[in-house]
Order: structure tokens, then C-alpha cells, then sequence
């Protein structure tokens, strides 16, 4: 409240969460501060002095049993701890501010940070072979694409509170989007296998598809979508250099 007071801050935009998926299942208490309360807080905060709040949200508030696009208006049905809690701080943001928007988005990844575009070059570089899950279907999101997406929404003159979604265009498996990975990087020596989601060991249940329809932001902000292995060579490339 001290720092929106004190600077006149107009929007809050929290990207922060617990975004490590297998181990919210072990730390559903953390998980939930972070991902649920503290969102809550924020909105709290920006509705005590006015501003606006936009809240990042993800694909996991859907389970990935659907076989067409996900819209806004689609029954949010989490199953594991992290979409539980992100979908908790979506609430919490829209029942406490005014002025509060949720972008959910899927499959992030930039320069910065730890993310599967990262793991993939390191690992296609130290390894002759690579096993990928092929059968779970979403899009790849470059985080730059995203940031540009919501400062086109901040300098927007009117405000439309709600739920939006954004990712990239075009769909792809993990397996495809670690085949051109490779491609763009440059990476030849390191052969990646398909392999099933039921033969990756992990504690949380990942949605199999996370496609998500974008028409609403694209018409209510005439915001322009980037095709994602477009936007993967501009990332790599700035890894690159």
C-alpha cells in the first residue's frame, strides 16, 4: 500500500508465482502464499488507491481434456496444485480490484531465467540423445511477445477488466518444439526420441492440450500475435548473441 501510495502507481502487474509445477505438489502451503494470497493482497492494494491490476495467469486452470481451442468462458477445472492455486489468485485479483484483468498464457520461455528453451539447447549440446513427450499438444510463448502485448493494453485509453488469453499462433508437441529448437540453434549431434507423457516421471499432472483461443484480446486490443517458431528464432537468436 506504501509503495502504490507513494509512487501514484495507475497499474500493478504481477508476474510473479511458484511456477515449479512437481514441487507444489509437495509444498501446497508456499504454493498457495505465493500463487493465491499475495495476488489477493496486490488487488487489495491497488483497490485501496485506485490503479489498475493485471494478473498473469496459465493454461493449468484447464485439465487438457478438451479437443478445441480453450475461450475465457470455458469451466476453469485445475488438477493439479499449481493450477488450483493459480486459478485461486485469479479470483482473489478479480474479487478485490475493480479494475482487474487476468492473462493466462501457456509454455513461456525467454532469455532470462530458467526455461525449456534453455534446458533444451544446454541439454542437446551435453547429450547424443534426448527422450521429448510428443502426445501433449500446446503453444510456445516468448515472454517478450507477452510484455509488448500488455504495455499495448496499459497505453490503451480504456481499461476492460476481465479474462483474456495469449500465447503465441500455432500449435505444436514438446517434441516439436524441441526438433526446432535444435534447428534454429544450430544443434545436429543430439538425436531426440518421442516418447509418451505416461513414460516422463512427474508428480503433477500435466494438461495434454493447452491451446488456447486469442480472439478476444486480438479484438478488444487489436493486439498483433507473432507465430511462435517466429518468435523462438528471435529469442534464440538474442541467446545466441
Amino acid at each position: 500500500r506504501a509503495c502504490i501510495a507513494g509512487n501514484q502507481i495507475d497499474v500493478v502487474v504481477n508476474c510473479a508465482a511458484f511456477t515449479a509445477v512437481d514441487k507444489a505438489e509437495d509444498n501446497e502451503e508456499l504454493c498457495r502464499k505465493l500463487n493465491e494470497e499475495a495476488p489477493g493482497i496486490l488487488a487489495r492494494a491497488a483497490q485501496a488507491y485506485g490503479a489498475a491490476m493485471i494478473q498473469v495467469s496459465t493454461d493449468y486452470v484447464f485439465d487438457g481434456t478438451a479437443h478445441i481451442p480453450y475461450k475465457e468462458d470455458c469451466m476453469p477445472c485445475p488438477n493439479s496444485v499449481y493450477g488450483f492455486t493459480k486459478l485461486g489468485g485469479e479470483k482473489e485479483v478479480m474479487q478485490n480490484c475493480e479494475k482487474a484483468m487476468v492473462i493466462r498464457t501457456a509454455w513461456l520461455y525467454s532469455i532470462y531465467g530458467n526455461n525449456f528453451v534453455k534446458t533444451m539447447i544446454r541439454l542437446g549440446k551435453e547429450r547424443e540423445k534426448l527422450s521429448v513427450v510428443f502426445d501433449q499438444i500446446g503453444t510456445p510463448t516468448y515472454a517478450g511477445d507477452l510484455a509488448k502485448a500488455i504495455m499495448i493494453i496499459i497505453d490503451n485509453k480504456t481499461f476492460i477488466p476481465g479474462i483474456y488469453n495469449f500465447s503465441n499462433e500455432g500449435v505444436c508437441s514438446w517434441y516439436d518444439f524441441t526438433k526446432a529448437i535444435h534447428r534454429i540453434a544450430g544443434i545436429r549431434t543430439c538425436e531426440v526420441l518421442p516418447i509418451e507423457g505416461s513414460e516422463y516421471p512427474a508428480k503433477a499432472t500435466r494438461p495434454f492440450y493447452s491451446v488456447m483461443n486469442k480472439k478476444k484480446i486480438k479484438e478488444t486490443y487489436s493486439v498483433s500475435i507473432p507465430y511462435w517458431e517466429n518468435s523462438l528464432v528471435k529469442c534464440i537468436n538474442l541467446l545466441m548473441k
